[in-house]
C-alpha cells in the first residue's frame, strides 16, 4: 500500500460501524483476514513483552486483530455488481469509467504488470488492489482460488481511516473523488443501496482501533 501507507505505519481501524449493516465501498482501504491461500506464512508475533502485553489485552476485548491473525490491507476497487478491467498498463475502470488514481505508487501503472477482466464482482464481494501496484499480491493474482480473487465482505475487519503512527505521518484515508464520477453506478442501478439503520448514527462515536501495517510476504503491498 505504499505510499499511502509506510512500513511501521500504525493505522486506526473503524470496527463497528460494519455492525450495523454498512458494507465496504469503493475507494476505501479495508483490512481483511486472509481469505485463503493469499498469505502462506504465520504472523510474526511482536516478542516485545510491553507491546506483545498491550496487543493481547485489546484483543481479548474486541478492539484489536490477535497477532496470531493473518490480515491484510488493501484499496476497495469495486462492489458486489460492478464490472471491473484493466488491459494494457490500464486505466483501471469500473462499469465502464476510467479511474484516476493518484495515491498509486510512483513510477507504477494501475495494471502494466498484472492486466486483468473484464471480471464481474459476486454480491458480498469486493475486488481489491494495493497502491503499490508493482508490489501487491492483490485480487489480480489470486483469480485461481475460490472466489476468482474477490474477498466476501464477511471477511472484512473494517476500514483504516487515520494514519495514526508516526506523528509524523499522520494523514487521513479519505475516499478519492474518481469513485464518485457520473455513471459509476450505472451496473447497479435498480439494486437497493446498502443503508444503515438508525443505529448507524453512531458510527461518527465508533471506537477506533489501532491495527499496526506488517508486511507478512513479498509483495503484499
Amino acid at each position: 500500500m505504499e505510499n499511502t501507507l509506510r512500513i511501521g505505519d500504525r493505522v486506526l481501524v473503524d470496527k463497528l460501524t460494519p455492525w450495523f449493516g454498512s458494507e465496504p465501498e469503493r475507494g476505501e482501504v479495508v483490512v481483511f483476514h486472509d481469505p485463503g491461500g493469499w498469505l502462506g506464512e504465520t504472523v510474526p508475533v511482536d516478542t516485545n513483552p510491553v507491546t506483545g502485553a498491550i496487543q493481547k489485552g485489546l484483543s481479548f476485548v474486541g478492539l484489536m486483530p490477535s497477532a496470531e491473525e493473518k490480515d491484510l490491507i488493501k484499496r476497495v476497487i469495486a462492489v458486489g455488481g460492478d464490472t471491473v478491467e484493466c488491459k494494457g498498463t490500464g486505466p483501471v475502470k469500473v462499469n465502464g469509467k476510467a479511474l484516476e488514481e493518484p495515491y498509486i505508487y510512483p513510477g507504477n501503472t494501475p495494471c502494466g504488470d498484472r492486466p486483468f477482466g473484464p471480471i464481474k464482482v459476486p454480491q458480498g464481494r469486493i475486488w481489491v488492489m494495493g497502491d503499490h501496484r508493482q508490489d501487491s499480491l492483490d485480487s489480480r493474482y489470486h483469480q485461481n482460488l475460490p472466489g476468482n480473487g474477490t474477498v466476501s465482505v464477511d471477511e472484512v475487519v473494517g476500514r483504516a481511516v487515520v494514519v495514526a503512527w508516526p506523528i509524523s505521518n499522520w494523514s487521513t484515508l479519505s475516499v478519492p473523488s474518481t469513485f464518485d464520477q457520473p455513471g459509476i453506478n450505472a451496473a447497479a442501478a435498480g439494486l437497493p443501496a446498502t443503508a444503515l439503520p438508525a443505529a448507524g448514527g453512531l458510527a461518527g462515536a465508533a471506537p477506533l482501533v489501532m491495527w499496526r501495517r506488517r508486511r507478512l510476504i513479498n509483495r503484499a503491498g
